[in-house]
């Protein structure tokens, strides 16, 4: 048997009103809390909270009120030395105060392309970055070198700023400004992905998107087993980190995985 690195598992918490999945489920601190509660004993080791939808047509919110949905609940977790914060952001602002009060990993589903401060605030921090393959513009060339390109970028410009491998986390970006085809060619080239940059983190995160609706025809309360199927896929394909809704089930899938990687 081979030892498998334990996949580390992000729970979404949205503190928003319009998410596509959960959008005012969570609204308000005491609601908030015993989610992530909930889901740090179903085995979350970080709870992603996040005060913008970033789905599409999303209505975009002003920095100020995205920091008043964070704020009181950031206070409360700060309390609970159980819980890891990422905080979901592509405003600067709002993630200086996040890092300010205690969190030490910065979700930029924009990797930096919406707010040119963003990267060098999280460089003169000790904070982790998680950079997201995105961008505004259709993509109409192949993905899949565009993908790898803007990758090796993002690293060269991180690593001039003085942020290593370990600081740096990486997301194929599964859903974000990306056509049905798109979307499944990074899922089937995931494992060359992981590949290439074996140095750093693999974020995926697919839990209950499109991509899987497309397939299913079904809606999002009803992806559980295609957001499974793709978390056992990024497993094995080597990724590190996976960003999820259902906790417990992505939990067994991960270990039942990795169990099965262990004799490979």
């Amino acid at each position: 048997m081979r030892t498998i690195r334990k996949t580390i598992i992000m729970g979404i918490l949205n503190l928003t009103p319009d998410s596509f999945s959960d959008g005012g489920a969570y609204y308000n601190v005491d609601l908030a809390l015993e989610r992530a509660n909930t889901m740090i004993l179903q085995g979350a080791d970080i709870i992603d909270v996040g005060g913008e939808s970033t789905r599409p047509g999303a209505e975009k919110v002003h920095s100020d009120e995205e920091w008043e949905r964070l704020r009181d609940v950031l206070t409360q977790f700060r309390k609970d030395k159980r819980i890891t914060v990422s905080v979901d952001t592509y405003k600067s602002s709002v993630a200086s105060k996040a890092i300010s009060a205690g969190v030490r990993i910065i979700n930029d589903v924009w990797g930096g392309m919406k707010d040119p401060e963003m990267i060098p605030l999280i460089a003169s921090s000790d904070c982790k970055y998680i950079w997201t393959y995105n961008n505004e513009t259709p993509i109409f060339n192949n993905v899949i070198d565009d993908l790898n390109q803007w990758t090796e970028r993002i690293i060269i410009e991180c690593s001039k700023r003085g942020m290593d491998s370990d600081r740096l986390w990486i997301d194929p970006g599964i859903g974000f400004n990306k056509s049905h085809v798109q979307n499944m060619q990074i899922l089937a080239g995931l494992q060359n992905y992981c590949s290439n940059f074996k140095d750093y983190n693999v974020v995926l995160g697919t839990s209950r998107k499109s991509v899987i609706g497309n397939i299913l025809k079904v809606p999002p309360s009803d992806r559980l087993e295609g957001s499974l199927c793709t978390v056992a896929l990024g497993v094995s394909a080597g990724v590190s980190v996976v960003r999820v809704h259902d906790v417990l089930q992505t939990k067994r899938t991960c270990e039942m995985t990795e169990a099965i990687l262990a004799y490979s």
